[in-house]
């Protein structure tokens, strides 16, 4: 059983992730998140924490940023799209009980601070490894999102999320390795 309450787009995604494991999730009802729910996931991130799980698009990343600017210091698990389409459907609903298992046991936390502390990644980082102004950008952040579990995002957005999930220049260093061995 989790702890934490799984915050998830629909009444398929709490399905596919009741199928994995034993946890309680608060369904969105799609991108139309009214005001009701956010409440209700600002009571729940009170009571037991909040773990943001959105579908790896760009309906479930708009979902996890509204959900995140309202509710402060949630968790967030990412799954990689190829995990999660069947069909050329894209959703927490079509990736496997394994999959869904992996992406809770890995979840990020929020912490709020500056990536200028020592041993942070900052925005130098980012241009030097070809993630921002760069001719394969979007194809290398891709990839660095899924080996650092942070998903994928426009470049602002990645360097945000490497400051708010406190990825530092070890980890970076590590996942760069990766993704340049992945001849990316």
């Amino acid at each position: 059983m989790i702890k934490e309450i799984i915050v998830v787009e629909g009444r398929d995604d709490t399905v596919a992730v009741k199928r994995a494991l034993e946890a309680d999730t608060i369904e969105t009802g799609g991108s139309a998140i009214n005001e009701m729910t956010l409440r209700k996931i600002a009571l729940a991130q009170e009571r037991r924490g909040v773990i943001i799980f959105t579908d790896p698009d760009h309906a479930g990343e708009r979902i996890r940023k509204i959900v995140a600017n309202r509710v402060p210091g949630c968790k967030h698990a990412f799954l990689r799209e190829a995990d999660a389409t069947k069909r050329g459907d894209i959703g927490v609903e079509n990736a496997s009980p394994e999959v869904i298992r992996e992406a809770l046991a890995n979840v990020r936390s929020e912490v709020v601070g500056e990536a200028s502390e020592a041993g942070m990644t900052d925005w130098e980082d980012l241009l030097a490894a070809g993630l921002i102004i760069h001719p394969e950008a979007a194809a290398r952040r891709r990839v660095m999102g899924e080996i650092l579990g942070i998903g994928y995002c426009n470049g602002k957005q990645f360097y945000k999320r490497m400051t708010v999930f406190r990825i530092s220049r070890e980890e970076f260093a590590a996942a760069l390795a990766q993704l340049e061995d992945k001849g990316v």
